[in-house]
């Protein structure tokens, strides 16, 4: 095991990895940059060090930064959370140059992993289905106008490299496509210092399922089910929940069945997320792999039992899991809510302000991942996720009555939230019959779900 792990993100993820750390008895230590010096893993880390000021290209991002911060704080490993460094081949080939640890997949593992068309087409070769897209990377738009027209549209353009729906555009006609190629492209280049982008033929009415894996460098490897992310915004998750009440039991095993024996025979490592699109009649694809513990990572954590992140730093630290696929029993229902600083009235437009009030739930079954205090100020730097609320039940019926509970209990007080988008999105007939699909909100509006017509303040 490590002797010291240097936390290098911020937010709830880094209070999370904080307190996996002490459940190990392994020291931790916070990077901060200059706007979160008084966030919540700050002030409860026995050690912290600045890596530099707000903007997360100087920070976060700053690679030497971090590294720097690790060797004189006295760290052996470094665990990068989710987003910013936590895919990146190159930091993780740096941090073996400095004896440094990666927690995540090795800096070979990720850069074999890096690019989603590449993966795509590695675990095709290794028996997933695939959704039907473009033969290549685009090479410009001439290229991507000539493969839209074959496919057909609607299409659907993606970075190859990162994630969080960064760079994604839908497509219906080709006048779209040229708008849309260079926007793509550049937010691609922006987000992930890569601008190839590819497309995939849209499914219209999906849903996304992404199955939860763990594999060590020992050979050793288990999936612990499948999520469902099917309510979305623009193409990121909102709402997530598992097992999926979409899928029948037959799908449902051919699925992590699939999806974890593709990933070991492709050699992945650490802990990943395999994602799939489900259409009406069943039928899942893949689409891509997320080499990083996941944001909705509680909701298996509820079912399981299993503590993901510690699970994650184990296999970085080379030990072979002890866990077996017979080990692990999933129970009951869990939901997760992303509770957002942004306002579902105006477009999901990200806010910022003060905490000036703030009462979280609790009882059976209800579990809060946040980093918010009264007095906390919400900056305009960085993602707008500011808690995760995870509610468990026997059944999917008694986590939803337990869901409206904790949602009429929870108050963020001074900021505008999505917290009135869940409480009416608990109380929806397409929700509650699980016939939601990934673009049901951005078609049919936010103010259609909205309960109370205004936002938490």
């Amino acid at each position: 095991m490590f002797a010291k792990i240097l936390i290098a993100n911020r937010g709830e993820i880094a209070v999370r990895i904080l307190r996996a750390c002490r459940d190990l008895g392994v020291p931790a230590v916070v990077a901060y940059s200059e706007a979160d010096r008084e966030t919540l893993a700050v002030r409860l880390a026995d050690e912290a060090i600045c890596i530099g000021p707000a903007e997360a290209r100087k920070s976060y991002l700053n690679q030497p930064a971090v590294v720097s911060a690790a060797l004189i704080t006295g760290c052996d490993a470094i665990h990068p959370g989710y987003g910013f460094l936590s895919e990146d081949a190159g930091f993780a080939e740096v941090c073996a140059a400095h004896d440094l640890a990666f927690i995540g997949p090795r800096a070979e593992v990720l850069e074999k992993f890096s690019s989603k068309y590449a993966v795509r087409r590695m675990l095709a070769a290794n028996g997933l289905p695939t959704v039907p897209g473009s033969r290549g990377i685009l090479t410009d738009l001439r290229d991507a106008l000539d493969q839209a027209s074959a496919a057909g549209y609607p299409v659907l353009l993606k970075p190859s490299a990162g994630g969080g729906g960064r760079g994604m555009r839908l497509i219906r006609s080709p006048r779209e496509l040229e708008t849309n190629l260079p926007l793509s492209r550049s937010e691609a280049q922006a987000a992930f210092g890569d601008d190839s982008v590819y497309f995939e033929k849209w499914i219209e009415e999906s849903r996304h399922v992404e199955v939860q894996v763990l594999i060590d460098r020992h050979g050793n490897g288990i999936h612990l089910g499948e999520r469902d992310c099917s309510v979305q915004r623009r193409h990121q998750k909102i709402i997530e929940e598992a097992p999926s009440p979409a899928m029948a039991e037959p799908a449902r095993e051919r699925l992590r069945d699939l999806a974890i024996r593709s990933a070991m025979a492709a050699g992945y490592e650490s802990a990943g997320t395999l994602e799939f699109l489900l259409d009406g009649e069943g039928n899942f694809y893949f689409i891509e792999i997320n080499c990083r513990i996941q944001v909705e990572h509680p909701v298996t954590e509820m079912l399981t039992g299993i503590d993901l992140i510690a699970e994650q730093i184990r296999i970085a630290a080379g030990e072979p899991m002890t866990l077996r696929q017979e080990d692990v029993q999933l129970r009951g229902h869990a939901i997760e809510f992303r509770i957002n600083a942004e306002d579902p009235g105006d477009n999901f437009a990200p806010q910022t302000g003060t905490i000036e009030e703030l009462a979280l739930p609790g009882g059976p079954g209800v579990r809060v991942d946040t980093h918010l205090y009264p007095g906390y100020e919400v900056p305009p730097y960085y993602d707008s996720l500011l808690a995760k609320l995870i509610v468990w039940g026997e059944t999917r019926e008694i986590a939803l009555a337990r869901s409206r509970r904790a949602l009429a209990e929870i108050h963020v007080g001074g900021i505008k939230t999505n917290l009135p988008f869940h409480r009416g999105i608990v109380d929806n007939a397409a929700f509650l019959g699980a016939e939601v699909s990934t673009n049901l909100v951005d078609r049919v509006g936010a103010a259609a779900f909205v309960a109370g017509g205004a936002a938490d303040r």
